[in-house]
């Protein structure tokens, strides 16, 4: 009974470790953020509901159900009405 107990814990010890070592070799090196611009204005009388940042664009849905689209450098390239 004892070497079934110490077998069993040597082979959880090595799963742990096995799990470690993929987790460590297989994960992508963490990226930086992307770049926010330093302000953003929303037109009069529109709330952010949501914002999402993409590659070249930030992006932000407005309560009123307007989509917002805006350059990396704060300016409003694009608005898009929802229905």
């Amino acid at each position: 009974m004892k070497g079934l107990v110490i077998t069993l814990m040597l082979v959880m010890i090595g799963g742990v470790i096995a799990i470690v070592a993929l987790l460590v070799t297989r994960l992508p090196a963490l990226q930086s953020a992307p770049a926010l611009p330093a302000a953003i204005s929303l037109p009069a009388g529109e709330v952010a509901d949501a914002v999402t940042v993409a590659k070249g664009m930030v992006i932000v849905v407005t309560e009123a159900g307007r989509v917002l689209v805006f350059a990396p450098d704060g300016t409003l390239r694009q608005e898009i009405a929802l229905e």
